[in-house]
């Protein structure tokens, strides 16, 4: 996530989806439209690593970026529930944490917003298996976990 944060930092800002979509495949830059920004940071900031706890607390105050192994079949075909498939910790997939809450049936979760689209999950979110045992989080949720600073 921190590669992210530095090239809008270099390049100083982002552009929207709208002006600049993201279309899958490799190409050259245009940067008649990369250089219409809509939103620019200074830095950015990491949460402690390997830490649910030091997440949780990033998580109350904003969106964290966190990058999470989202290679096997158990999330990708991911449809609706709190998810807790099997995953590992290959980090291969950057999505954002926007909140927590409880099930019904009292399994704690992180409220996550995928890229994949409305179709994927509950409309584009999946509610992820909070506070595990493994210090990483599900899926390594809590390795690499940071947010840009204004």
């Amino acid at each position: 996530m921190d590669d992210a944060f530095q090239f809008i930092n270099q390049n100083h800002g982002l552009s929207t989806e709208t002006n600049y979509p993201y279309t899958g495949v490799d190409g050259t830059c245009n940067a008649k439209k990369e250089a219409n920004h809509a939103a620019s940071i200074t830095g950015h900031e990491d949460v402690p690593a390997n830490s649910e706890s030091a997440l949780l607390k990033a998580v109350a105050n904003q969106p964290i970026s966190v990058a999470i192994d989202a290679s096997g079949s158990d999330f990708q075909f991911y449809s609706s529930g709190v998810f807790t498939g099997t995953c590992g910790t290959s980090l291969d997939h950057g999505v954002t944490a926007v909140g927590y809450g409880v099930s019904d049936d009292g399994t704690k979760y992180w409220l996550v917003k995928n890229s994949w689209g409305a179709e994927w999950g509950e409309e584009g979110y999946i509610r992820m298996q909070r506070d595990v045992a493994a210090q990483e989080g599900l899926c390594g949720i809590a390795m690499e976990a940071s947010y840009p600073t204004a």
